[in-house]
Order: C-alpha cells, then sequence, then structure tokens
C-alpha cells in the first residue's frame, strides 16, 4: 500500500509532510518547522508519530524537533554529514541508505547545494519524493553553501527519477518562482498554463505543493538549463548545462 501524504503549512511559507503506511499504522514527519501544525493533524486523524525525518540544518526546519521527539518518542532521522549541526539523530544515513516507515521503504538521496549535507527521501513504491530545498515547485533553493555544479548534479539526480514521482518540496514559492520563470521561458505554453493554475490555487489559499515532477520538468527554469529553449532565454546557446544553471540561479538570486 502507498504511504499516505499530508500536506501540512507551517510559520508564514513552510511545509511538513505526514507519511503515513496504512499496513502497518507507522507514521513520519518529514522535517518540523514548528511543533504545533503536526501535533494538530496527527491528532485529527489519530495517527501515531513513529518518525521524524530531517532534510538539512537550517532551522525553519528543524525548530519543531525536539519538541515532537519529547511528546511522541519518535525515531530522528538525518544526514551523517550534517549531523554535527542537526538535533541529535538516532538514525544517521547517506546518500544510497535505505529508510524505512512502517513497511513501506525508500532511499536517501544527496542533494546538497543549498547546503552541504541536504538529503531527500525518495520512495519508490509510493511515488513520492521529499526534496525540501533542492528541487521546489518551479524553482530550488539558493545556493548558500555549496556550488552551482553541485546544484546541478543534485537537480539532475531527481530529473532522473520517474516522471509521476510527487515532489514534496519545503516551501510556498511557487507564485514568485513562476514570475521569474517566465522571464527565462515566456514563450513556453505549459509553464504560462501552471502560472496560472498557481494563481488560482493561492487565491483559494490553498497550497501548490506537492508537484509532479513531470510539470517540473515541463516548467521548472533550473530542472531545464539543458533545454535550447532556456539556454536562448539566458543567451548561452552550446553552453555546458551546469553553465547555464547557474546563469538562471544568479538571475533569480537578483530577481
Amino acid at each position: 500500500m502507498p504511504l499516505e501524504i499530508v500536506t501540512i503549512p507551517c510559520l508564514s511559507d513552510n511545509y511538513a509532510y505526514l507519511a503515513h503506511d496504512p499496513a502497518t499504522g507507522a507514521t513520519a514527519v518529514v522535517d518540523v518547522p514548528e511543533a504545533a501544525p503536526v501535533e494538530a493533524a496527527l491528532a485529527e486523524r489519530g495517527w501515531r508519530l513513529s518518525d521524524i525525518l530531517i532534510t538539512h540544518h537550517h532551522q525553519d526546519h528543524v525548530g519543531g524537533v525536539e519538541a515532537l521527539r519529547d511528546a511522541h518518542g519518535a525515531r530522528v532521522v538525518g544526514a551523517a554529514a550534517d549531523a554535527h549541526r542537526l538535533p541529535p539523530l538516532d538514525l544517521a544515513l547517506g546518500d544510497g541508505d535505505s529508510i524505512s516507515i512502517g513497511a513501506a521503504t525508500g532511499r536517501v538521496l544527496d542533494v546538497s547545494g543549498h547546503t552541504v549535507g541536504h538529503i531527500a527521501y525518495h520512495f519508490p513504491d509510493s511515488g513520492v519524493v521529499f526534496t525540501a530545498d533542492s528541487l521546489m515547485a518551479l524553482g530550488c533553493g539558493r545556493v548558500f553553501e555549496g556550488t552551482p555544479e553541485m546544484m546541478w548534479a543534485s537537480l539532475s539526480k531527481l530529473a532522473a527519477l520517474p516522471p509521476e514521482t510527487l515532489v514534496c518540496s519545503g516551501h510556498e514559492y511557487t507564485a514568485a518562482n513562476g514570475r521569474f520563470a517566465l522571464t527565462i521561458e515566456p514563450e513556453n505554453a505549459a509553464l504560462r498554463a501552471r502560472v496560472a493554475e498557481v494563481a488560482v490555487l493561492r487565491a483559494e489559499g490553498r497550497p501548490t505543493v506537492p508537484s509532479r515532477l513531470s510539470e517540473e520538468l515541463a516548467t521548472n527554469p533550473f530542472l531545464r538549463a539543458g533545454q535550447d529553449a532556456v539556454k536562448r532565454g539566458v543567451g548561452m546557446e552550446g553552453a555546458p548545462d551546469a553553465d547555464v544553471f547557474a546563469e538562471v540561479r544568479a538571475r533569480k538570486d537578483r530577481f
């Protein structure tokens, strides 16, 4: 049985995710910007928290970890490479390692770039990947600690997942990301349609995440740095893909 995913708005523009295994009753939360909304979502469904999965060390992703651990005795999982600046881990993992939520088995992906040691969690049988601030809806995280080449390698790794994969990212930045994306590919019909759809969702107060990887491959300029249309959009026809990504990221940083 696939994991049941619940999107939980937190803080001003963050998201946490519950991943519930119906077969065993195990429930994980991926990132904890704050504890109260997670507690409310668990109580509403009568679920018990078994695991806390951390993607990276930033406070807006770990701020509620200790409170949830204390309240539920949940296992805390994170990157071994980042353990020195994460809340204490019960299980430290690296790229390619397995992770389980009840009977559901996933794989850890090193997606460093936004931070060094940032990881994603891919559960192939459930068709879902938790990407936090690596691949985002119509965007990607700022490259704070890594290099553009590192971030491009991480995004390329995520782009290679099955197109139907559900991408659970960490922030409600999609509308702003869409406005930027249109400056790179103004003639992309799929992008224009998606931006219009995002506007409707936000007007109704609804989240724009998760998204499908297929949507990102068709509309996200950061994933599309290898496409001729994006290269033309930044005046870099024939340039290496990683260099084009770096230019797109630099333009977004100034946008």
